[in-house]
């Protein structure tokens, strides 16, 4: 969309522009000159910035700006008397005078939260991996999926041990840990971890206790003739945004204090660290959640005087987590692999019984390249659109 007007306002420190659809926004000289996309200050190759804060002149003003025969508009800086362009759309999609989530907890546009009631309205999301393995538009939305519901369905995989890192490899990297580059979910007479048991678990996030955290996982199924062990998701955003609801006071206390969670399964792993349960960033922003009441360590981090009212919002907290009406269960045959965000998503899965087999394996892997994926594959497909 072009602009249509621009007008410099106090005394060349800010610009204001208008497009055509009526829509306006206010950008500081700084920020504008910061942000130029000229080859002197980003580069061609990667565009990374090429400058530093301290080679842009403090007095940094604007002494001229129009709008050019494409709509783009063109800017001189003084004192540099350096004139740059800026693509109308780049405005547009960087504009920050806008009204900015002032509350806790605010989740990002991107994301949507959920109940049990995705696998009746929107459904699971689920591929199958032959397309998936074609990089195409399908595994475009499947990737989009994931992002925005922290949870998804892969479908027909080959019953090949270590398969599952062949699909993380799809869009990044496996994150391998202390329990190897992927790992084994069966019943164990000794095991390290209750995973490895028929025991039911609760709705948790994987590894709190790592710094970081992994912040992907995928189980995918290779045996399933067990009784039972049924799996089921928890959206973790949903749960503290009931929590904010029905009892802000708890949902600022489980934001405001850090917990701690530890693991020691074996003499050379012992693995410890702090984080809150709801981690919001400095704007508010929901960012992550970390709830698994196995690695938890004991609470010292909460003054005396609160401690009681934190375990009443910790109790409240997982007793939203619990209701039927926030689970969404699913039974994983052979073949069948399930990803979720690990900083968002829970996971759990009912008890089985010592009849039948059940194994599955695990891995991790991490959003950032699941997201640069996602990215690479829609500019592919934008770029490919606009040729025809």
């Amino acid at each position: 969309m072009n602009l249509n007007t621009t007008a410099i306002l106090n005394d060349g420190k800010v610009l204001q522009v208008t497009w055509q659809d009526g829509s306006s926004a206010r950008f500081h000289a700084l920020w504008l000159r910061d942000n130029a996309l000229d080859a002197a200050t980003r580069s061609e190759g990667n565009g990374q910035r090429l400058i530093t804060i301290l080679d842009l002149p403090a007095d940094t003003s604007i002494s001229s700006a129009v709008i050019d025969i494409k709509g783009a508009l063109e800017i001189t800086f003084h004192p540099e008397n350096k004139t740059v362009v800026f693509p109308s759309n780049w405005l547009k999609e960087h504009a920050y005078d806008k009204s900015h989530a002032t509350d806790k907890g605010w989740v990002s546009t991107r994301l949507k939260t959920w109940d049990s009631s995705l696998s009746n309205t929107t459904g699971i999301p689920t591929v199958d991996y032959a397309t998936a393995q074609e990089n195409g538009p399908e595994f475009s939305n499947w990737l989009e999926a994931v992002e925005a519901y922290g949870f998804a369905i892969m479908t027909d995989l080959p019953l090949e041990s270590g398969t599952l890192c062949d699909v993380a490899e799809l869009f990044g990297y496996v994150r391998e840990t202390n329990y190897g580059r992927f790992f084994e979910v069966r019943s164990e007479i000794n095991p390290v971890n209750l995973a490895y048991t028929g025991l039911g678990l609760q709705a948790h996030t994987d590894n709190p206790y790592r710094d970081p955290v992994p912040t992907l996982q995928l189980l995918s199924c290779m045996e399933n003739s067990a009784d039972g062990g049924d799996s089921i998701v928890v959206d973790g955003f949903k749960a503290a945004e009931i929590l904010r609801q029905e009892s802000p006071e708890s949902f600022e206390l489980l934001a405001s204090f850090p917990v701690r969670f530890e693991y020691a399964g074996s003499d050379d792993v012992k693995l410890q660290s702090k984080r809150p349960t709801i981690e919001l960033g400095p704007d508010g922003e929901m960012l992550s959640i970390r709830f698994n009441n196995r690695s938890s360590a004991p609470f010292t981090d909460i003054p005396f005087e609160q401690m009681d009212a934190f375990y009443t919002a910790y109790r409240k907290y997982a007793e939203i987590i619990e209701r039927p009406e926030m689970e969404v269960s699913f039974m994983m045959k052979p073949g069948d692999l399930f990803i979720v965000d690990n900083t968002r998503v829970m996971h759990a899965r009912k008890g089985f019984s010592g009849a039948g087999t059940r194994w599955l394996q695990g891995c991790y892997a991490d959003k950032d390249g699941l997201l640069s994926t996602l990215a690479s594959i829609k500019a592919k497909i934008n770029t490919q659109e606009a040729a025809q």
